[in-house]
Formats: structure tokens, C-alpha cells, sequence
């Protein structure tokens, strides 16, 4: 919140951001206008990174962050010591060598001798060759160093006026160089790009060399290894005799499927017949053919000549080649000889005597498929045995052409991949190289120097000046802007805060009928609807709400009528009382029809008054002052009783706590307090003092409402505490 509020006070003070940097870069820029001049010469470098015309045939595309790194990395080449040091060196032996130095010789230079003047210039031809940077350990190369700092040619003097960068997102890189030689600075120019882009090629060419000889012996290996690998293999399919397994090892599971099937089934047919059996035998159990014949001669004899009778059908029915007349006999005969059976079960007969000779042929003849089953089962299980051992044999051989397979498949991907990289990489390595200077540095026009350097800085000077008067000014501003500022100072709840609106005035109606608001007036509303619902909270089942603020001015008028219309909105019925005997603003701008004298002395009844959008609005009539001066505290008790009979919620406007008496005598007839803070106020001596006597009133003071916050200050929740 505090760095939000020194926000706020700079955009307050913009234009003296702004003037104050402006008057000091004019002034800056007549001092520094005489300054003596400097030259600029620039080169350009074609890295061929982004460059499609240089691109190889299937060459990877990079990554803007790839291609970023790319063009770092050779800006970061350009600038290194290694490259500086090299021109370093050539402009020295031009300057020790040349009747036309690029600069005037040093005091250091012109106390050197001919024969000292030729030792720096073999010096300095042997570091060049050998691409060697000067050790400050040894004493002549201490020496060396020290005459090219005294001509500022060395690394870090060269580093003060180059700049190297990438041009926007094009493939070129630029070099600049600023010098008071305009000779000079193309001289570097020109020597630093041909230095680079040698240094890069001998660089790139020696990788690519290594890189493509690498390659190759790998190949090499990698096919040796796939070649051995496939010899393994066909040697021991050809040793073993092994045609095709996977076919094989299919047609032996299939026939092993069957024969699981067929035994199952001779298994179950095996179980099934020996169980028949069982029961036939148990037919000719002598306990079974006891029975009653003394009471059931009768019922026998019809049961044999109804069976005699079923059987004489039974074969007239076959030998007339199944004709249906007969059919439909045989079928009444059964349901006879079954009435018959069952008469005899009733009298107690357990079991008549089964046909023997059918019981003996079909012992027989499943005896004999249960001997079948059992032959059958015998059979099948060696010969299951037999081809899961040829299975067995099988898998061995399975596991070690698989093994072989799965080996050939890695070492011929892998040989792959080491070819492709190895054919990629020779066709770049007999590509042109990418890096090539592709405008020369010529000398330049005269600049002025530094002198633009200068002006930006007494503009950034200045205002950073501004920016620290500004946070000294804010670390002593006291005055309360924001809610929070309010709650920290008060440690008393905010109920709420509105906005500042840009308008002059505001119309209500079209606050909260229509729609179509401006965003600060629709704002506007949302505060408000947030204070009515912190209201309501509040208060519960009490109805008086006072409205007043320490001080006068500062909205207690606009807060009071934008919360009557705000409770009219949610269909509340609103009384409206202006008692701001010393400047009713309600009474003048509504001028209502019924004044507080009237009610209070009997003179009219306001619950027969007609209200407009569920609002009815009391004024005074500025004449009285005090309000226990127009009627007594009994007779004021029993009116404002009446009124809440009538009205759910009753808004009085109450004069400043500043004018005492005059506002502290609407408390006694108040339920619930609302005090009303402007924001950019300090809260001094005064203002606590009035704090500390609305807090004596404990609940009854509900907290405060903050009016006119700047649209910066705004914040997330209506309630602060």
C-alpha cells in the first residue's frame, strides 16, 4: 500500500517529472555543445545463423532461444581479450613502424630508442603470431603492456568506445567503433572483423575436421558390430537347424490346444459312463423289489396290460412308418398307465420291477464306451507329453534368436544413426564457412563526443532527483488517502469508501435506474451497494441510522442522500431528516414538503406523506438552534417511535461533531452512528479527541465511511478494519 501511495503522488506531480529532466538536458546540452569532436566507423558481420542462403541441405532449424545464443556467443568472441589483444597489437606496430602514427606517440613512446622501438615491434609481431596475450609477471611484457596503455590501444581502452550487436533480428552483427581518428577507428574496425571471422573459421573448420574423423572410425565400429552380430545369428540357425520358429512354435500350440480340449472332454466321458453304471447296478438291489403284492394284485394286473397295450402301439406305430393316428393312442395309454402308477404309489408301492434285459444291454454298451474314454485318455496324455516336449526343445533356440534379433535391431539403429550424423557433418564441413564481413569500416563523419551521453545523463540525474524530493515529501505526508490508512489510524472499523468522480454533479435516479453508467459512476454504485450491506449488517433490527463527520464539508449531505436511494432500491422505506440546523443542505436541494418542526410540535403527521421512489425527506427550517430547543426529549422520543412504525429505515443528517451540542443531541435518538471521513485529510488532536468520544459510545458507533478516494486508492473490499 505504500509503494501504491508513492505511486499515486508521482502521477500527481507528472508534469514536474517531466519539466524539471527537460530544463536540466537544455541546460546540459549548451555546456557540453563545444566539447571537441569524435569519429565513428562501423562494419558489418554476416554470421549466416538466420540466413537461408547459406544454409546447408536438411540443416536443423534453430529456436529463436538458440539462435539468441548463437549471436551472444559471437558477440561475446568479438569483445573478448583474445580478439582485442590482436588489434592491440597491429595498431602498436603501426603506430612504432609508420611516419603517419593514427595518434600522437606517448611521453612513453618518445623516450624509446631505435633499437627498443624494434624489440616492441618483434614483441609484438611474436604474441601476434602466436595468438599469446602479454604476462604482466614478465618484466618486458610488463613493459609492453604499459606502452599500450599510454597509447590507449590495450583491451579495456578499446572496450569504452566499441560496440557490437546484433542488428534487430536480421543475420548481421554490427560493429562500431568511436575514436578521435576517424582512421583509427575504421583501422579496428576492420582488423577486429578480419581477426574474428579468421579466428571463427580455424575454430569451426578444426571442429568439423575432429568431428568428421570421429564419425567415421565410430561408423566404422558400429558396422563391424552389426556385420559380427548378423554372422552370429546365421551360424547358429544353420548349426541348430532352425528354419522358423515363430511358425513352429504356432503349429505346436495349436496341436497342443486340441489335444487339452479332446482329453478334457475323454475325461469328463470317462466320469459320466462310470457313473451310469453305478446306478444300473444299484436297479438290482433285492431291497428294491420288495413290495406289497397282497393290496396291489388288481392295480398290477392293470398296469401290465396298459404296458402289454402301450407296446402293441409302439410297434404298430413303427411299422406303419410313424403313422399319427397311432400317436394320439399311444399318448392316451401313458396318461393311464401314469394315473395307474400313481394310484399305486398311493397305496404304498415303492418300486416295480424294471425291464432287466434293457438294464443288462445298456450296462453293456456303456461299460464299453467307458473302457473307450479311458483307452483314449491314456493315449492323448502321451501324446500331449510328446509334443510338449518338442515345445521345450523349441525354446532355447526361441531365447537365443531373440536375444541375437534384438541385438542386430540396436547395433543397425545405432549404426544409422552414426552415419546419418557422419554424412550430415561432412557435407558441412565442405561448406563455405558462414561468417564473412560484408561491408568494410571506411574513416567517419565528425560526432560529437559524448555529448549526447552527457545530456542523458543530467536528464536521468535530475529525475531521479525529483523521485527522492518526492519520497521525502511522501515519508512526511500524514494525511489519510486510502480506507486501510483510516482503520490503521482509528483502529475503528471502515465500513466503506466512495470514489471522486470526475462529474460536477451526479443525478441518483440515473445512479440506480440506469444501466448504462460511466465506469467511475458504476463503480460509484457498487460502493454504495457494499455500505448499504455493511449498513444492514450493522444495524440488525435497529432503524435510526445518524450521519455525521468531525469536521464540516466533507459529505455528509451526498453520503446521506446516496444512501436513502440505495435502501429505496432494495424496496425500503426511507424517511430522509435533515438535522443540520446550521446548513441543511438536504432541505435545500429537495425542498420537502414537511419540515422537523412541523412533526415534532404536531402541525403535520409524516406517515400520511406521499414519498417519491420509497423516499420521504424532512428538512428544517435553519431557524432553530438546537434540537432539544424545538421540543422536549420526551415529546422527540415518541415522534422518532412513531416514525419507525412507518419507515424501515430512518437516515438523519446530523451537523459536525465540531459544532457540539448541535450534533451530539441527534445521538440520544439514534440507534446506530455513521461518521463520515474526507480522504487527503491528517487525522490531529482534534479529530482524536471527537474519536475518543464516539468510541465511548461502544457498538452504538459502527465505524466510518470515507468520501472523494482518488480512483488510485481504490481497493479490492469495501470493509476495512
Amino acid at each position: 500500500m505504500e509503494i501504491k501511495g508513492f505511486i499515486t503522488l508521482l502521477k500527481k506531480h507528472k508534469y514536474t517529472l517531466v519539466i524539471i529532466p527537460l530544463v536540466a538536458i537544455i541546460i546540459t546540452y549548451f555546456l557540453v555543445r563545444n566539447q571537441p569532436n569524435s569519429y565513428s566507423s562501423q562494419a558489418q558481420i554476416s554470421t549466416g545463423i538466420v540466413d537461408q542462403t547459406q544454409q546447408t541441405l536438411g540443416q536443423e532449424v534453430l529456436q529463436e532461444s538458440r539462435i539468441n545464443q548463437e549471436f551472444a556467443n559471437i558477440i561475446q568472441l568479438i569483445r573478448s581479450k583474445k580478439m582485442l589483444d590482436q588489434v592491440s597489437y597491429q595498431i602498436m606496430i603501426h603506430d612504432l613502424t609508420s611516419k603517419t602514427p593514427y595518434r600522437t606517440p606517448s611521453k612513453l613512446m618518445e623516450s624509446m630508442n631505435q633499437s627498443a622501438r624494434e624489440h616492441a615491434v618483434a614483441v609484438y609481431s611474436n604474441l601476434y603470431k602466436n595468438r599469446q596475450s602479454l604476462s604482466l609477471f614478465d618484466k618486458d611484457q610488463k613493459g609492453m603492456y604499459d606502452l599500450l596503455t599510454s597509447m590507449h590501444y590495450d583491451d579495456q581502452s578499446i572496450l569504452k568506445t566499441l560496440t557490437v550487436y546484433r542488428s534487430e533480428n536480421s543475420d548481421f552483427v554490427q560493429v562500431e567503433m568511436e575514436t578521435d581518428n576517424p582512421e583509427l577507428a575504421a583501422s579496428i574496425v576492420n582488423t577486429l572483423c578480419g581477426e574474428m571471422i579468421e579466428y571463427f573459421n580455424f575454430l569451426l573448420k578444426d571442429n568439423q575436421r575432429k568431428a568428421v574423423s570421429y564419425l567415421g572410425t565410430l561408423a566404422k565400429a558400429k558396422q563391424d558390430t552389426l556385420t559380427k552380430r548378423m554372422n552370429d545369428l546365421k551360424d547358429y540357425k544353420i548349426k541348430n537347424h532352425v528354419f522358423n520358429l515363430n511358425e513352429q512354435a504356432r503349429a505346436l500350440y495349436g496341436q497342443i490346444a486340441d489335444f487339452e480340449t479332446k482329453l478334457d472332454q475323454a475325461k469328463k466321458d470317462a466320469v459320466a459312463f462310470q457313473g451310469a453304471i453305478g446306478n444300473i447296478d444299484k436297479q438290482f438291489d433285492p431291497n428294491d423289489r420288495k413290495y406289497l403284492e397282497s393290496a396291489m394284485v388288481r392295480i398290477n394286473q392293470s398296469i401290465v396290460n396298459s404296458r402289454a397295450q402301450l407296446q402293441d402301439l409302439n410297434s404298430k406305430y413303427v411299422q406303419s412308418n410313424f403313422n399319427p393316428r397311432y400317436k394320439n393312442s399311444i399318448d392316451s395309454l401313458r396318461r393311464v398307465i401314469e394315473s395307474q402308477v400313481n394310484q399305486s404309489s398311493d397305496k404304498y408301492i415303492t418300486n416295480p420291477l424294471s425291464n432287466k434285459q434293457n438294464l443288462i444291454q445298456q450296462k453293456l454298451n456303456l461299460q464299453v464306451q467307458q473302457e473307450v474314454a479311458q483307452n483314449s485318455i491314456s493315449s492323448m496324455t502321451s501324446q500331449l507329453a510328446a509334443l510338449n516336449d518338442r515345445l521345450h526343445t523349441l525354446v532355447p533356440h526361441e531365447a537365443v534368436v531373440q536375444g541375437d534379433e534384438s541385438a542386430i535391431t540396436v547395433a543397425s539403429q545405432e549404426y544409422l544413426d552414426v552415419l546419418q550424423k557422419y554424412n550430415q557433418m561432412s557435407l558441412e564441413s565442405n561448406f563455405t564457412a558462414r561468417l564473412k564481413q560484408v561491408s568494410m569500416a571506411m574513416p567517419g563523419m565528425a560526432q560529437p563526443s559524448k555529448k549526447m551521453l552527457l545530456v542523458i545523463i543530467s536528464g536521468i540525474v535530475s529525475f531521479v532527483f525529483c523521485i527522492a524530493v518526492f519520497f521525502v515529501l511522501f515519508l512526511l505526508d500524514t494525511s489519510l488517502k486510502a480506507p486501510r490508512d483510516l482503520a490503521n489510524k482509528t483502529k475503528t472499523p471502515v465500513l466503506g469508501y466512495l470514489n471522486l468522480l470526475n462529474t460536477a454533479s451526479i443525478d441518483l435516479n440515473k445512479v440506480w435506474h440506469d444501466r448504462q453508467n460511466t465506469p467511475d459512476v458504476a463503480t460509484f454504485r457498487n460502493l454504495l451497494q457494499s455500505i448499504r450491506f455493511e449498513i444492514e449488517t450493522e444495524m440488525q433490527d435497529d432503524k435510526v441510522l445518524l450521519v455525521n463527520s468531525i469536521t464540516k464539508g466533507e459529505g455528509k449531505t451526498y453520503l446521506s442522500m446516496n444512501l436513502a436511494y440505495a435502501f429505496a432500491a432494495i424496496n425500503k422505506q426511507v424517511l430522509l431528516i435533515d438535522g443540520n440546523f446550521i446548513n441543511p443542505g438536504i432541505t435545500k436541494l429537495i425542498n420537502p414538503k414537511i419540515y422537523l418542526e412541523d412533526y415534532l410540535n404536531g402541525k403535520v403527521d409524516a406517515s400520511n406523506n406521499e414519498s417519491v421512489s420509497n423516499i420521504t425527506f424532512m428538512g428544517n427550517r435553519n431557524g432553530s438552534a438546537s434540537l432539544l430547543e424545538v421540543a422536549s426529549q420526551q415529546v422527540i422520543t415518541s415522534k422518532i417511535e412513531a416514525l419507525k412504525q412507518v419507515f424501515d429505515v430512518i437516515i438523519i443528517e446530523a451537523s459536525a461533531l465540531e459544532t457540539l451540542n448541535k450534533s451530539k443531541e441527534w445521538i440520544t435518538f439514534s440507534d446506530r452512528i455513521l461518521t463520515v471521513f474526507e480522504a487527503g485529510q491528517s487525522f490531529k488532536e482534534p479529530q482524536q479527541l471527537n474519536l475518543e468520544y464516539l468510541k465511548s459510545y461502544g457498538n452504538k458507533f459502527i465505524g466510518w465511511v470515507m468520501n472523494m478516494v482518488m480512483p488510485d486508492e481504490l481497493v479490492d473490499t469495501a470493509k476495512v478494519k
